[in-house]
């Protein structure tokens, strides 16, 4: 697995209207400018693409940060 900065660089790079220096492993990605339901699929995609982990609506209903997905997808891997 990456490191948490590795995700976090990779992942801000598949949001295209989003400068990737803004987002940390603290942003709280929900808060990111023009949030909506696309971002949410571009993260489950990004993670299922990246790291064959299944994120489900649960895992991102109960996470805030680039860092609590980070958290998700490591212990979903084998």
């Amino acid at each position: 697995m990456v490191s948490i900065e590795e995700f976090t660089s990779l992942l801000a790079a598949e949001f295209e209207d989003i400068d990737p220096q803004t987002i940390t492993p603290a942003t709280n990605y929900r808060e990111i400018k023009n949030w909506s339901s696309m971002y949410a699929l571009i993260i489950i995609a990004f993670v299922d693409a990246n790291y064959d982990v299944q994120l489900n609506a649960d895992n991102l209903k109960n996470s805030q940060t680039i860092k609590d997905i980070y958290d998700i997808v490591l212990s979903k891997q084998p």
